[in-house]
């Protein structure tokens, strides 16, 4: 099975033609290949740099920076500038303004709990990775609209787990998620191992308390624990 996004040559507001699928197809790419979105909240800016080495020593070199905290966009910069080899995004874009200052601060991707039209055809239009939030049958017809395969399914555990992600598969077949919300150490490989599920974002590889200790090497040896049990 494979995901497409719409191929459309657009001009960005300095005339530059922008593929609307470039980034998309990027970003498919990446988590395919992953199978794991480590899902960062930083509290202090100091330390998004050492998080972001710790996720390319073990392993996993991407990094879905949520906009929860204060100090967000500041760790999404740095970490943009200091650290090319990881793949860095914003998480939990809830408008279009955040997509557009995540995307001045060096996001590449951006995700969303929700589908929101107006941050959808924004990335789209600027060559950014874009998963938004789906959980109804209705949310990923909208989803179809817009050309995207790839969709953040949230929160799955409290919504059935496993068994609504086989449900929601036999409707829309060709269509593939990212499993987030209630994902444990103790579950995230039963659905890494659905068909229709391409990677899962997790929390608990980088946990915010380890990130406020700065444990970065307890956060590497996570990383690297996961990436090896993903990999078989």
């Amino acid at each position: 099975m494979t995901s497409s996004v719409q191929t459309i040559a657009n001009e960005t507001p300095g005339g530059h033609a922008v593929n609307r699928g470039s980034g998309q197809a990027k970003m498919i790419a990446t988590f395919r290949k992953s199978k794991l979105i480590p899902v960062v909240v930083i509290d202090d800016p100091e330390n998004a740099v050492a998080v972001a080495g710790a996720l390319v020593d073990g392993g996993v070199p991407i990094a879905e920076v949520t906009l929860r905290t204060a100090s967000a966009l500041e760790s999404l910069k740095r970490i943009s500038a200091e650290r090319p080899d990881i793949y860095v995004g914003a998480g939990t874009v809830l408008n279009r303004g955040q997509a557009i200052q995540a995307r001045k601060a060096g996001a590449k991707f951006i995700v969303s709990p929700g589908f929101n039209q107006s941050v959808v055809d924004y990335c789209l239009e600027q060559g950014l990775g874009v998963l938004p939030g789906v959980l109804s049958a209705s949310e990923i017809e909208i989803a179809l609209e817009s050309g995207l395969k790839l969709l953040k399914i949230f929160p799955i555990e409290p919504a059935g787990g496993v068994a609504y992600l086989n449900a929601i598969g036999a409707v829309f077949t060709e269509v593939e998620f990212t499993a987030s919300g209630g994902i444990t150490p103790d579950n995230y490989l039963k659905y890494l191992a659905l068909k229709n599920v391409v990677a899962a974002g997790v929390l608990w590889i980088v946990a915010r308390d380890l990130i406020a200790a700065k444990q970065f090497d307890r956060i590497r040896e996570a990383v690297s624990g996961a990436a090896k049990a993903v990999a078989g």
